[in-house]
């Protein structure tokens, strides 16, 4: 089982990032799927999940009308659209895929937020 994070990197505050997370090894399209987030100094947050079809997402309320989740089931992969980013974004985003009781975590991508 692999859950590869990529699209991390230094963006400017209101700068926009798209990360992108390929499985492989696990019937993918069972599995909902969640970003998580871990700053510096903070315990790791949920930011946004996705139903295993796609037609269910949910947000964190700190990053509702800026980040978008979706999933492309045929490539295994789930994105995550990040729109006008702030300095507090920064933080290590996860990869995360559950049906219970398995659950798989990436080894996470850096964000840094910063003029």
């Amino acid at each position: 089982v692999q859950l590869v994070e990529s699209g991390g990197g230094l963006v400017q505050p209101g700068g926009s990032l798209r990360l992108s997370c390929a499985a492989s090894g696990f019937t993918f399209s069972s599995y909902r799927m969640r970003w998580y987030r871990q700053a510096p100094g903070k315990e790791r947050e949920l930011v946004a999940g996705i139903s295993s079809a796609g037609g269910i997402t949910n947000y964190a309320d700190s990053v509702k009308g800026r980040f978008t989740i979706r999933r492309d089931n045929a490539k295994n992969t789930v994105y995550l659209q990040m729109n006008s980013l702030k300095p507090e974004d920064t933080a290590v985003y996860y990869c995360n895929a559950v049906k219970l009781p398995l659950d798989y975590w990436g080894k996470g991508t850096l964000v840094t937020v910063s003029s």
